[in-house]
């Protein structure tokens, strides 16, 4: 007779394997996936952009003298850093807070008014259908694709035509035309700005205007900010058109003056200031600093809105 027939419990004749740890380790946000190779070539990129700022910054700290007697990445005996930013201001009868001026204001104009362009159009041509928009877009195209510089020599005989050559405004209006922030802000409104969105906003009675000004723009200013900055560092960076526009020294910016600083060692009886340059430098390249960190938060706070579905 079986157990079973019998009632009797029928014991256990083999032992429970413990199963195996199968846990596997995922990356996730909280824990990422460590990757030796990407640090390393991180780090490369790292000094490679770290290194010249360093330079910039110890070197700003040196006399004349000691910039040819010491090592670069090191500092000197004296420390004459703020003795360099005072003589920088005041160098000259004080031009160079003059080409600090004339920079923010082409950037402030320049840049600003691109900027503006920029969004209007930007949001026009995604937004809105008329005819010749194909044409439209690949003139937009095309003027991406032509480098600046190839447009200086007309744009120059242009304006010498017409009377604005060695005036701000030589430096200003080319500064207004921005193809790539057009064509930038043009893609972003069409993935940013959900057209049921704008056709409720107008069925609820808002202009044209209000529906650009109180929906349309708070979902586009990730994108606004992005053009600013492009156009802001490119506007501030600018050198070649100033060079061929302006031949006052009162109207230039700080990249065309501080030129003028360096290469006065090379002229007959100029004075070699290199400690000025190099302090100028530093100067210049603080705003753009202060502008990204500042721009930064707006910048980052919605470029993945929109992104997650709920």
């Amino acid at each position: 007779m079986t157990a079973a027939t019998t009632g009797t419990p029928r014991r256990a004749t083999s032992k429970a394997v413990p199963l195996r740890s199968t846990r596997r380790t995922f990356a996730s946000v909280e824990r990422p996936r460590r990757s030796v190779l990407l640090t390393a070539l991180t780090t490369v990129v790292l000094l490679y952009s770290l290194i010249p700022l360093l330079w910039l910054l110890i070197n700003s700290t040196k006399t004349q003298g000691d910039l040819f007697t010491s090592f670069g990445l090191w500092f000197a005996g004296d420390f004459a850093f703020f003795g360099n930013i005072g003589q920088t201001l005041t160098y000259d009868g004080g031009i160079f807070v003059r080409w600090l001026g004339n920079t923010l204001l082409y950037v402030i104009v320049g840049a600003g008014g691109a900027t503006l362009l920029a969004v209007l159009g930007g949001y026009a041509l995604a937004k809105f259908a008329f005819p010749g928009k194909r044409a439209v877009f690949a003139v937009v195209i095309g003027a991406v694709a032509v480098p600046g510089t190839a447009l200086a020599v007309p744009t120059f005989l242009m304006f010498s035509q017409l009377g604005l050559t060695n005036t701000p405004w030589a430096v200003i209006i080319p500064s207004l035309v921005s193809p790539f922030g057009l064509y930038l802000m043009w893609t972003f409104a069409s993935e940013a700005i959900p057209t049921e969105l704008l056709e409720a906003a107008r069925i609820d009675g808002a202009s044209e205007f209000r529906t650009f000004w109180q929906v349309s723009l708070p979902l586009l200013a990730p994108g606004i900010v992005t053009v600013a900055l492009f156009t802001m560092v490119a506007t501030w960076n600018n050198y070649f058109l100033p060079l061929i526009m302006l031949r006052n020294p009162d109207w230039y910016p700080l990249t065309l003056g501080l030129n003028q600083w360096n290469a006065q060692a090379a002229t007959t009886g100029g004075e070699a200031v290199f400690h000025l340059v190099i302090t100028g430098s530093l100067l210049t390249i603080v705003p753009l600093i202060v502008a990204f960190l500042v721009l930064q938060r707006y910048w980052q706070s919605g470029l993945a809105a929109g992104s997650v579905k709920e």
